[in-house]
């Protein structure tokens, strides 16, 4: 069984783990948004994990999109934070966390060095039309929501 994503459920488990914290990257080429299909699930997911102990939020972005990617982070901007205690993700190892997500808009060097990680299946540019379609992680599903809401702009707070 692979990792099983939860929002706003009544069937999500209890975390048995303290708060993750975590960044994710929105990235784009051409009006395209990178996606990654995990090879933890299968599924369609953001850029981005965990924040090591010793490092920035910053840091953690750059070295997760390089780890990820291959990519280099030029230049970010914090898009929001998504706090809502029913975020929640269960590992097949049985460790169950609550996220913290802090979401950035990020900018990257240039593609030369697009390649994909073990982390993932896969990693595609999706148009917005493409997004709703897509088989995604229920974490990740607000955050597409808003990133395809044309009258909202990078916002401080994602959930309500």
């Amino acid at each position: 069984m692979g990792a099983e994503f939860f929002y706003g459920s009544s069937d999500a488990p209890r975390p048995n783990q303290p708060i993750g914290v975590g960044v994710l990257a929105l990235i784009e080429r051409d009006g395209a948004l990178l996606l990654e299909r995990r090879s933890d699930c299968g599924r369609w997911g953001l850029i981005g994990g965990g924040v090591d102990v010793e490092e920035s939020l910053e840091d953690a972005l750059r070295r997760e999109v390089r780890e990820e990617t291959g990519l280099v982070v030029a230049s970010h901007e914090l898009y929001g934070v998504l706090s809502d205690p029913s975020r929640i993700v269960r590992y097949p190892d049985g460790n169950v966390v609550r996220l913290l997500y802090f979401v950035y808009k990020a900018e990257v060097e240039g593609f030369e060095t697009f390649r994909r990680s073990d982390e993932s299946e896969e990693l595609q540019f999706f148009g917005p039309e493409e997004l709703p379609e897509l088989d995604v992680i229920e974490t990740a599903s607000p955050i597409l929501d808003l990133y395809l809401s044309v009258d909202v702009q990078p916002a401080i707070l994602l959930d309500q």
